[in-house]
């Protein structure tokens, strides 16, 4: 017969080798994407997509309150639907761009397949006809290009 250790004896060595202490530091801070649309089915699809890839998620079903959303600052990209009630995207994305000029926005159309309207948006998607990892890669083109590119540190002089 093998002796066994007892099962508390693994817990605890597991929770020691997996320790998060000063991990916080080297973590990405989360970008914030806000998404406006008028219908809140696909905003919720859209929401849990990106906040499954690790961005932070506002949404807007009114355009209005897309603006004061905007208006506290913090938002790192804007999707909007162009087709909405209120406001239409097109208008709504030069509003968002008179607030903060250098954040990017990407519209897009479940009913349209080019955006006829002149508008300031970076950049224009097809509803449901684009792949959701198109939509990422789109969305990180965008961020980065917001960010600039890296900054490499110099490379160290060597002590003589």
């Amino acid at each position: 017969m093998i002796a066994s250790r007892p099962a508390h004896r693994f817990a605890r060595a597991r929770t020691r080798r997996h320790s998060r202490k000063g991990s916080a530091r080297f973590m990405k801070p989360k970008r914030t994407i806000l998404c406006v649309d008028d219908d809140e089915r696909s905003l919720s699809v859209r929401k849990v997509m990106l906040e499954t890839r690790g961005y932070r998620v506002l949404t807007c079903t009114d355009p209005q309150h897309a603006l004061e959303t905007m208006q506290r600052g913090g938002i790192d990209l804007v999707l909007a639907d162009l087709m909405m009630p209120k406001l239409s995207g097109a208008k709504l994305i030069d509003q968002l761009k008179a607030i903060s000029p250098h954040t990017p926005a990407l519209l897009f159309s479940g009913s349209v397949n080019c955006c006829a309207e002149d508008t300031l948006a970076d950049g224009w998607l097809p509803k449901g006809e684009v792949a959701p990892m198109e939509l990422l890669e789109r969305i990180r083109v965008l961020l980065v290009r917001k960010r600039g590119p890296k900054r490499f540190a110099a490379p160290h002089q060597l002590a003589s």
